[in-house]
């Protein structure tokens, strides 16, 4: 398991300019990124044990962020 962010402009390196665009201009868009983000880095500090929290908790996490960027991506590919 790696424990470095998963931040959206790596993981579409190609859709970056397209990100950037569609936080500026879609609203609905720039929340998903903004609780993606929020999402990773409370996973990012739940990882690095700088936040301990129980294994069921930190999964039900991983899995909200999952679905969040699936539902990205299909708008990426959009």
């Amino acid at each position: 398991m790696s424990h470095v962010p998963h931040e959206l402009s790596e993981d579409f390196p190609e859709h970056r300019e397209k990100i950037h665009n569609l936080k500026e201009t879609n609203a609905h868009f720039a929340k998903l990124a903004d609780e993606y983000h929020a999402l990773n880095r409370e996973l990012h500090r739940m990882e690095t044990r700088v936040q301990p929290t129980a294994e069921e908790f930190e999964e039900e996490l991983r899995r909200k962020r999952v679905a969040l960027k699936d539902e990205i991506a299909a708008i990426l590919r959009a």
